[in-house]
């Protein structure tokens, strides 16, 4: 079935080409450059540990750019093994390089966490006078950032061992994690995750029944598994945040975000304060259905005249470049090089890991995007979401690595606005009233699922962790109250939520690869739509403003990169007005 899928959609031959960065698994150049990564470890550990309080600008700039230039090559092999492994979850050969690169990177960092530890500890005012020095310009703000973890580091004997053991700790499971799922089979037809999510979208309720209904015996399968990986990640996040000294578990995140947790705070008090956005969206959608009871299972039913017809690579290639080449020529001709330069990976494919993401890689590289592209109007929008990363990271890459790296918040905002203009650019095209309110609700349905289910997830990881710290470990059936009762909140009466739906918690990665991550969708969600406000209010002025935004990269904090826009993310009125966005679109469908 899913050959024949790829071969209708046209994305047989769609592979991304990872000889950019080795040749394979075997590519001598791999060897060559673990062993030249390792020696350079020690060279700099032998030059420079012990003396980081008192070096001058000059000797401190020599020193960062020779740990950038390691971390690049480290980066590089991570890379490759990463990607190399994603597309065949089920190939021991690919495990087991991935875990060989990975031990390869914990033996190269035991040698430099000097330089974090000893610069985090040199004084304020000798820190300070360095950074002052233009000679530093390039790297203050990743100089400023290494000493914001300062109260939270541990000794050098503890980081090191910590480093020593990390290939066998939270990543480990979290591969783990990916096995799992990448041999896990729904259904009586032994089906992948994509294909039976995917027909939780299908007209037929009886369809959408099953697909529901195969995802939940497939978890049910693995949950004993699954729920010990969630378990022991929270355990080892509650043991980390505790040696830390973290004052919550989400603070560690917050601080990676360069974010105030008022900040957040506040953003989450304002999503959960409408969710009657969600309630009376769904109740309209089950009257547009004309069903006495709308279900988990309904919940992405389309709506009548929502176009279903599968569209080809090629078509959903040309509708994206359009989208951006409308607002801006140079978005499309980055974007283009995805497609062009065999940069994605798009076909469904077994062992091949479920959802979508773009890898930044390394600057003197080029980033890669993998999707799981089914043909419909939503991973149209996937694409678009995910090549909004691919055209950021591309021209942040000019900063450098160390600078390139943009926090989690600004990322998903890139990826959120070109959901938007291509969403923009497609209702464009549509006169009948009927198909344009059933797009309009199929876009209301993926804010919702950016903006009140994140945040909804960001409650349910809340209740988890917390009672994972005051109560100990936590059983399946514990861990699908949490998950029912965040998700209920949501919802109130305006969806019916079943026994089965209490365990889709067990198969979202985010949870386990990055605690805390998913308030980042929202966040990036509603600060597009004040930042398209404005687009729509200046026109093409705002263009150079937003592709200075994305070249800036990871050069400054997200509160400076946005002054220019003039947003204060610590005033409600300003999350507010995102939401009364939502809520004035969905007005238009309601009238």
């Amino acid at each position: 079935m899913t050959e024949a899928l790829n071969e209708q959609l046209a994305t047989t031959t769609v592979h991304w080409n990872l000889t950019d960065l080795y040749t394979g698994v075997t590519d001598p150049q791999v060897e060559a450059d673990i062993a030249a990564c390792e020696r350079e470890a020690k060279a700099v550990r032998s030059d420079y540990a012990g003396t980081v309080a008192a070096l001058s600008a000059e000797q401190l700039l020599a020193l960062v750019t020779r740990l950038e230039q390691l971390e690049i090559r480290v980066a590089k092999l991570g890379t490759f093994a990463f990607l190399n492994f994603t597309t065949q979850t089920k190939n021991p050969e690919a495990g087991a390089f991935l875990q060989k690169i990975k031990e390869a990177g914990s033996r190269i960092s035991r040698e430099t966490i000097f330089f974090e530890l000893e610069w985090s500890a040199a004084s304020e005012e000798a820190a300070e006078s360095l950074l002052a020095n233009p000679m530093l310009d390039h790297y203050r703000h990743y100089l400023h950032n290494v000493r914001r973890y300062a109260s939270h580091l541990l000794s050098q004997a503890e980081e090191t061992l910590l480093i020593e053991k990390s290939p066998v700790g939270r990543t480990a499971w979290t591969t783990l994690f990916e096995k799992v799922m990448g041999h896990l089979k729904f259904g009586k037809s032994g089906r992948t995750e994509e294909e039976v999510l995917n027909d939780l979208y299908h007209p037929e309720r009886p369809v959408r029944q099953a697909a529901a209904s195969d995802l939940t015996n497939g978890l049910q399968n693995q949950l004993h598994i699954l729920t010990h990986i969630f378990n022991t990640l929270l355990a080892d996040k509650m043991i980390d945040d505790r040696l830390r000294k973290y004052p919550a578990w989400v603070s560690s995140m917050n601080l990676y975000n360069e974010l105030h947790d008022q900040t957040v705070e506040v953003l989450v008090d304002a999503v959960t304060s409408r969710y009657d956005i969600v309630q009376r969206y769904y109740r309209l959608k089950r009257n547009l259905l004309g069903l006495d009871e709308l279900t988990d299972y309904d919940r992405y039913a389309p709506l009548p005249h929502l176009p279903t017809a599968s569209i080809p690579w090629q078509e959903c290639t040309r509708l994206v470049l359009k989208a951006f080449h409308e607002f801006s020529p140079q978005m499309a001709e980055i974007a283009g090089m995805f497609f062009d330069k065999q940069w994605i990976d798009a076909p469904v494919q077994e062992g091949k890991r479920g959802g979508a993401f773009a890898h930044p890689c390394v600057p003197e590289v080029h980033p890669y995007v993998m999707v799981n592209y089914v043909g419909n109007l939503r991973d149209i929008s996937t694409v678009a979401h995910e090549l909004g990363h691919g055209v950021h990271q591309h021209l942040a890459a000019a900063n450098g690595y160390y600078n390139s790296s943009t926090t989690l918040v600004l990322a998903e905002t890139a990826s959120v606005f070109a959901e938007l203009l291509l969403f923009n650019s497609q209702l464009a095209l549509i006169d009948n009233a009927g198909e344009k309110r059933a797009f309009i609700c199929q876009k209301l349905e993926s804010i919702f699922a950016t903006v009140f289910r994140q945040v909804a997830m960001n409650r349910f990881e809340h209740l988890a962790h917390t009672t994972r710290r005051d109560q100990g470990e936590l059983s399946s059936e514990e861990l699908s109250g949490h998950w029912l009762t965040t998700q209920r909140a949501m919802f109130a009466d305006s969806v019916t939520l079943s026994d089965n739906y209490a365990v889709w918690w067990s198969y979202i990665p985010h949870f386990l690869n990055s605690p805390g991550y998913v308030y980042s969708y929202a966040f990036g969600e509603l600060l597009v739509l004040a930042l398209y406000n404005l687009y729509q209010q200046e026109g093409t002025a705002f263009v150079p403003k937003y592709l200075e935004l994305l070249k800036a990269g990871g050069s400054a904090s997200p509160y400076e990169l946005l002054k220019p826009f003039g947003v204060d993310l610590d005033d409600p009125a300003f999350w507010h007005g995102g939401l009364a966005t939502i809520d004035a679109m969905l007005r238009l469908v309601e009238e």
